[in-house]
């Protein structure tokens, strides 16, 4: 089979002929219908830091995608060939204490498909039955390709009550801050403002729904706060840039007892005010992956009440292509990219 793989210990991705993977007897054996790149995925084709210290080659790379059941395990009793499912990448160990209490989402032992073993950027991939998921016919392919980064979301954007609160999103353009935007005004956000300094994003900010996006380094916070009609800080905050200053300027415009959902990763040498986050009684809850499987359950449900993300999907190519998918990616003039497995 065609797989897209991280061959070498340096920048790139190369794609190689490889064999089909064997089935496991708690194993699902999916055929890729489309995958879409993610931002792990850029960091990996780059080779920055992160990848280098994360990443053993040679691996296929690809946590995002949908396809439909090809072959399964003897122990394997709750799906069918040729069903349409999608996967949770995150692969917990069912056993340690986080486990136990149903909080498999911080796993002591997580397994990332994709980063720490063979993922989905293939015509192939095989994936413990647990993490397999069938979602309602009605949703089309394309969304569920990206139901994965929908969940990152969804945990940030739903963790606090929404229902007439006014929201800041930081890093509101690239795909998560979009897709928080659309979630917070589909449950009831009064006002949703961002934050995003590529003029391309911003647009895609507008479309998804938010009440204003401005770049934080020429507009005003404030004047933009007062034209939307409020009267003091924002009550939630959804910090998806992993920018010290927009990170910053976030602590300093929350309102008192405001809450903050983390989950762009900031770096060690972040320094906010941090007198502001006691004497504010600002709430700080850090966001991985999806809560499995609440999480799931949600997006599956407000999709079919009419949440529309598609406008977060901005360019396709066949797999063959990825090279320019990456490249634009790179350049950060997109939203999510798919990629098309099939002839």
């Amino acid at each position: 089979m065609k797989a897209i793989r991280k061959s070498k210990p340096e920048k790139g991705l190369w794609l190689e002929d490889v064999a089909i993977p064997e089935v496991g007897v708690n194993e699902v054996l999916v055929k890729i219908k489309k995958s879409a790149v993610c931002g792990t995925d850029l960091h990996i084709y780059k080779w920055d830091a992160w990848a280098q210290k994360t990443i053993k080659t040679p691996m296929t790379i690809g946590h995002e995608y949908v396809g439909v059941v090809a072959d399964k395990g003897n122990e394997v009793t709750h799906f069918e060939i040729g069903e349409r499912v999608t996967v949770e990448g995150h692969i917990a160990c069912g056993y340690c204490r986080n486990c136990r209490r149903g909080r498999k989402h911080i796993c002591d032992h997580t397994v990332g498909i994709g980063v720490n073993r063979d993922g989905g950027f293939a015509e192939y991939v095989v994936v413990p039955s647990e993490n397999v998921l069938k979602i309602d016919a009605r949703i089309p392919d394309e969304i569920v390709s990206i139901m994965d980064p929908l969940g990152n979301a969804t945990h940030t954007t739903l963790s606090f009550p929404l229902i007439g609160e006014d929201v800041l999103v930081t890093g509101a353009g690239g795909p998560i801050g979009c897709m928080a935007i659309a979630i917070s005004k589909f449950v009831g956000a009064r006002n949703v403002i961002g934050t995003e300094l590529s003029p391309y994003r911003r647009d895609l900010a507008m479309k998804m729904g938010a009440t204003n996006v401005i770049d934080p380094r020429t507009e005003s916070l404030e004047k933009t706060m007062h034209d939307a009609g409020m009267v003091s800080g924002f009550d939630i905050g959804l910090e998806v840039s992993g920018s010290p200053v927009a990170f910053d300027s976030m602590i300093k415009h929350m309102y008192n007892g405001s809450k903050i959902s983390l989950l762009g990763i900031l770096p060690d040498t972040t320094q906010i005010e941090w007198d502001k986050v006691i004497f504010k009684g600002i709430t700080l809850k850090g966001i991985y992956g999806r809560e499995m499987y609440e999480t799931w359950y949600k997006m599956e449900k407000m999709l079919l009440s009419g949440l529309d993300i598609s406008p977060v999907i901005t360019h396709r190519f066949h797999y063959t292509e990825f090279q320019k998918a990456f490249e634009i990616m790179e350049e950060g003039n997109c939203g999510k990219i798919i990629l098309d497995w099939e002839d």
